[in-house]
């Protein structure tokens, strides 16, 4: 069977590319002609795609023919321009998925890595998880265009999708939660605000483990929030990433209102050299929420999911790449 992976040279993609390989699918990596080939594992073939221009992608889609599935990871989670997130999340997801129906090659089934972000975080007084029956809420620009994404994809005519949104996305390779590890590896722990903040996480093979087990499911139509299974707080956290780093950290509450004013100044000043920050305003107003707790009980029920990693086990397998490979 052949599977299309879209942004297969990314973090994510990369583990989709080897989980669908070690399941023994044929594996087509699209990415753009620029993109970096280093994590690709033996055996993928590339395809290049131009997902902003859907005259040509139709035409690419058409000459490479129908796979049996699609799952679309493509997109970007900062970004220097802000108008960026709507054109790249939302944008050529729609040329995809209109490119797909043009040139009659729409697969069994379409899975979209979405996000957790596309509603927002949970209730921060009553610490009730986000729920799949909840009206979505997102409160950054890259939430905004998931969920953008997702809905129209849902508005199409028989068109077999499939919706992934999983929590925080950790694991080697991966560079934002890598900011913490190299900080309290300098002996400081920061922390957003003073409130205890509510967390989940899932380790990146197991998120790419539910992807195919979501592919090869009885399901269309359907979507599911994506974690470990269990809820951390801040402080718990640091202590997981202390314990493997074998560091002692300093704690650093730094209030909110600060907080903010450095992601202002970050992204401003980064995006007069193009670059984006791992601090930037979207970034911050992640960063605030104090419950991202989400219900897994469906994503266990409907696809018999139990995660290999919980965060300990995680992080040490992080820590463990990190360090053989040089970051630390």
């Amino acid at each position: 069977m052949k599977i299309l992976i879209t942004g297969a040279s990314g973090f994510i993609g990369g583990f989709l590319a080897a989980e669908g390989i070690r399941r023994g699918y044929e594996i087509h990596a699209g990415i753009r002609a620029t993109s970096s080939r280093k994590y690709l594992p033996e055996g993928v073939r590339t395809v290049t795609l131009d997902l902003d221009d859907r005259e040509l992608l139709r035409q690419q889609l058409s000459a490479l023919g129908r796979f049996d599935y699609i799952i679309h990871n493509a997109g970007v989670t900062k970004c220097n321009k802000k108008t960026d997130f709507d054109r790249v999340n939302y944008q050529y997801t729609r040329h995809f998925v209109e490119a797909l129906t043009e040139s009659g090659t729409i697969p069994k089934k379409f899975l979209y890595v979405s996000s957790i972000a596309a509603y927002g975080p949970g209730n921060p007084v009553t610490l009730e998880p986000v729920r799949l029956s909840d009206t979505p809420h997102p409160d950054t620009l890259y939430g905004v265009s998931k969920l953008k994404a997702e809905r129209f994809i849902a508005a199409q005519k028989d068109f077999p999708y499939l919706f992934i949104r999983p929590t925080g996305v950790y694991g080697p390779r991966e560079k934002d939660y890598f900011v913490f590890l190299k900080t309290v590896n300098r002996h400081l722990e920061p922390a957003m605000g003073l409130k205890k903040q509510h967390l989940t996480f899932v380790y990146v093979t197991d998120l790419a483990n539910v992807i195919y087990m979501a592919l090869e499911s009885e399901y269309v139509g359907k979507a599911w929030f994506v974690s470990d299974g269990k809820e951390y707080d801040n402080r718990e956290y640091a202590a997981i990433v202390k314990k493997h780093l074998d560091k002692k950290a300093l704690y650093l509450p730094v209030p909110l209102f600060l907080v903010k004013a450095i992601s202002a100044v970050l992204d401003t000043v980064c995006g007069w050299f193009g670059v984006t920050p791992t601090l930037n305003r979207d970034k911050y107003r992640i960063m605030r929420a104090t419950n991202w707790k989400c219900e897994t009980e469906p994503l266990q029920k409907e696809l018999g999911f139990v995660a290999e990693y919980d965060l300990d086990k995680g992080i040490e397998a992080c820590v463990e790449w990190y360090k053989r490979e040089k970051w630390l």
